[in-house]
């Protein structure tokens, strides 16, 4: 049996916070390893036990999720954590933040517990989480803040086929809605973005979202 993945809980809102500990330490796969209620506390924590995933609120005080975020993932930082971000609809500019500081995905607040158990499963992998519903709206939001890039599509090393379904990609698709959308497998989904990260030397979905705004293959 393989060890469970490690999970740290943060949010300043008990009641929440008590609700995500018992939903995921419910789990045979997880073990909630800390909980806390602000950002100073989370980065001490993480640093200190090295969850698997750690899972943040974004407005906490002392420290808010997107500082907490950038100490424990960002660019620079010698051994990242994961992070998955927690958000409501109505703090798409947190959440741009937050990607931006290092997270490896997010999921609304809201989300039923499968969604979430599922959020960390994936992020736990190494592979980054975008709500697609959130995706259309956020990056499409902030893509003016995404400074262009001077060379074109034609520049780039893919194929017409890994442009196609880096574009779907930036829509906020998902793996499934892409291979509906070109009448193929996911897993040949998996394969092309797979190829996509490593030819742009992307870490994730994230930066291949940001990547495709900045090359101008969505608007």
């Amino acid at each position: 049996m393989s060890a469970p993945i490690r999970v740290l809980v943060c949010d300043d809102q008990m009641l929440i916070r008590t609700g995500l500990v018992t939903i995921i330490a419910a789990q045979p796969d997880f073990e909630v390893v800390g909980e806390c209620g602000d950002g100073r506390a989370a980065v001490d924590l993480a640093t200190r036990l090295r969850p698997d995933v750690v899972v943040m609120d974004v407005r906490m005080p002392v420290l808010d999720g997107i500082e907490a975020t950038r100490l424990l993932a960002g660019a620079g930082v010698p051994d990242p954590v994961k992070v998955l971000v927690l958000t409501t609809f109505n703090l798409d500019e947190y959440v741009y933040e937050a990607l931006r500081a290092g997270a490896s995905g997010f999921l609304l607040k809201d989300a039923p517990p499968a969604q979430l158990l599922h959020g960390i499963r994936t992020v736990a992998t190494g592979a980054a989480l975008l709500d697609p519903d959130v995706t259309r709206r956020l990056v499409g939001k902030h893509a003016a803040r995404i400074r262009p890039a001077g060379d074109s599509a034609r520049d780039l090393p893919l194929t017409p086929r890994e442009l196609e379904v880096l574009r779907l990609l930036a829509d906020g698709l998902s793996n499934s809605e892409i291979a509906q959308r070109l009448v193929i497998s996911q897993e040949t989904v998996k394969t092309f973005v797979s190829r996509i990260l490593t030819k742009l030397d992307l870490r994730d979905r994230v930066q291949a979202v940001v990547y495709a705004y900045r090359h101008g293959l969505v608007t």
